[in-house]
């Protein structure tokens, strides 16, 4: 059986450098390196970014060149870029399902790499959209 392919939000990502919880840091740590079919998009990959380096971001905050290696690792995993065309359906299914137009282009970007699972904590448990099922990694 082959293993599911998992897009990462940012927020799972950017726990794993977070020392400030350390609960979360170990399970993003866990996960991570569990995951086999790992995916993010570039709007991840900015989001994290900003979220290490940023006053009131992770803590403490990682220096702008341990992050800038951090995003370099990750755009190895499968990256998808967020065109035009996938701002028109996020824009969309923001409309459609009420979601921030944030949470939409990750669902469509998810959508689009043809994921099975969406690990996040901003969208709600169990929610799915098509094949596609919205898992809170840190739910106990």
């Amino acid at each position: 059986m082959s293993a599911d392919r998992v897009f990462l939000d940012t927020n799972v990502l950017v726990y794993a450098y977070d020392a400030s919880e350390p609960v979360q840091r170990a399970r993003a740590r866990t996960l991570l390196a569990d995951l086999e079919d790992a995916v993010v998009s570039t709007q991840v990959l900015a989001e994290f970014y900003v979220a290490l380096t940023r006053v009131g971001g992770v803590k403490p905050p990682v220096a702008p060149a341990d992050a800038e290696a951090a995003v370099t690792s990750l755009s190895e995993l499968t990256v998808v870029v967020v065109d035009v065309s996938m701002v028109l359906a996020g824009v969309r299914r923001a409309r459609q399902s009420r979601l921030s137009l944030w949470d939409a282009l990750i669902v469509e970007a998810s959508l689009a790499a043809n994921c099975d699972r969406l690990l996040t904590e901003d969208l709600q448990h169990g929610q799915r959209f098509g094949d596609l099922a919205v898992e809170n990694p840190f739910r106990s």
